[in-house]
């Protein structure tokens, strides 16, 4: 299973992979029309191709020389939109573009196009005169389908690539990804785990790299066969170093040792996926720091466009509104027996809270609508909150750190009443459930 999660997360975010399936798919389209004979009494006579062979071969030339010029083209204009992206916004927006299907499906019908047509060529005959008689009439008409469906690609592609920089856009993808993570993926219990006792077998990372998923129930079997307790030490989305500490393990019965490294490692190989790179499969903080970073950006002086940053809050607020009505924290397997228990540390609220709340404030805290926007975001997580949870803590610390940020950068009093009205109130609501 983890095999094939791997593979379809490295195929979403491949801008190859699609693009050479509908190769592979037009020349088995383009085998399979070439050998359909069109009479001219057939049925399908109408839809044939009706010129010669030379009109034919013309035909299938200019449309595979016009073709290699669009595709050209259009990964030019998606280069440029990776370029905008990257540098107005955030380099770990790029990720989010290669996996866009639109710009995958638009590259593939293209692709499909020159290698149908291409092929066409050798079915037809690339020398002049040569197949005059017969050739694959309905084959012919399959390339001038395509060249239709190319134009069209083309004007939907400018459509698509136009509001796909657009920064409401970019955000929504973000929010919307997000948020699929956040209630299919996260979970786990606010408990405090033990720490690893003295005598446990430390568990080494073989590869470095950022750990992108965990799978701790592939490992519960492990556990009860040996009767140990694992737990491990990153958490997803962080990074680890080869040789370094990646977990402990040790025995649930003090009668009993637990087994050798070697013996559990290479189930915790499979159980852990480390990469080069962060992805969002099961780490909903990367898609706030995608948010986070769009803010930081637009508050930069280089860009300086407070208006961005108030828009990735309003993102970031859909995010939390639902993380707060989430179980945060660590994620724990176990058999019923106890025989065997898998940890795997998981972040709190406030780890997010703190985290979001911390570089946008100490980068915006000059700007009084950066701050508002904030707090706004603090009242809706509020306005989910349940009144018995210890998250009103942190929102009661993020509220207070943005009224005083604000206070101490903003020079003019008027423009601070937003700001000081808006955290009076948040702070009132918050008072009574600490």
């Amino acid at each position: 299973m983890m095999r094939r999660e791997e593979i379809r997360e490295y195929a979403t975010g491949s801008l190859w992979v699609l693009p050479g399936v509908s190769a592979v798919v037009a020349l088995g389209l383009g085998s399979g029309l070439s050998q359909i004979s069109v009479g001219p009494d057939s049925a399908w006579g109408w839809l044939a191709f009706q010129g010669t062979a030379d009109d034919a071969r013309s035909l299938l030339s200019n449309v595979t020389a016009t073709v290699v010029t669009v595709i050209a083209l259009v990964l030019g204009l998606t280069v440029v939109a990776l370029q905008l992206s990257s540098t107005q916004f955030s380099p770990r927006l790029l990720r989010n573009f290669l996996r866009d299907r639109p710009n995958q499906a638009v590259l593939s019908v293209f692709v499909a196009t020159f290698v149908y047509s291409a092929a066409g060529l050798y079915t037809v005959g690339v020398a002049g005169g040569a197949r005059t008689e017969e050739f694959p009439r309905l084959a012919v008409t399959g390339s001038i389908v395509l060249l239709f469906a190319s134009l069209a690609m083309v004007v939907y592609f400018a459509d698509h690539l136009v509001h796909s920089i657009q920064v409401d856009a970019i955000g929504k993808r973000v929010e919307r990804d997000t948020v699929s993570v956040v209630v299919a993926e996260l979970g786990g219990a606010e408990v405090i785990e033990p720490e690893p006792p003295s005598s446990a077998t430390p568990i080494l990372a073989t590869e470095s790299g950022y750990v992108q998923t965990v799978h701790p129930e592939a490992l519960l079997a492990v556990a009860v066969a040996h009767q140990i307790r694992i737990h491990f030490r990153p958490r997803v989305g962080e990074h680890v170093v080869a040789g370094t500490v990646l977990g402990w393990m040790w025995s649930t019965d003090p009668h009993r040792q637990a087994p050798a490294c070697d013996v559990v490692g290479p189930s915790v190989g499979r159980a852990v996926r480390i990469g080069f790179e962060r992805t969002l499969e099961q780490d909903a903080a990367f898609g706030i720091r995608q948010l986070v970073d769009m803010a930081c950006k637009a508050l930069s002086p280089a860009v300086n466009d407070p208006y961005t940053a108030v828009q990735a809050v309003d993102h970031l607020s859909v995010i939390f509104s639902k993380l707060a009505g989430r179980p945060l924290g660590d994620y724990l397997v176990a058999d019923p027996s106890g025989t065997g228990v898998v940890v795997v540390p998981g972040r709190r609220f406030g780890d997010y809270l703190s985290t979001m709340c911390g570089l946008i404030r100490r980068y915006g805290s000059g700007e009084p609508t950066l701050s508002v926007a904030l707090l706004r975001l603090l009242d809706n997580c509020a306005a989910v909150l349940p009144t018995d949870s210890d998250r009103w803590i942190a929102l009661n610390r993020e509220a207070s750190l943005i009224a005083e940020d604000a206070t101490r950068q903003v020079a003019q009093p008027a423009d601070l009443v937003a700001v000081t009205t808006a955290a009076e109130r948040l702070l009132v609501n918050i008072r009574p459930h600490l």
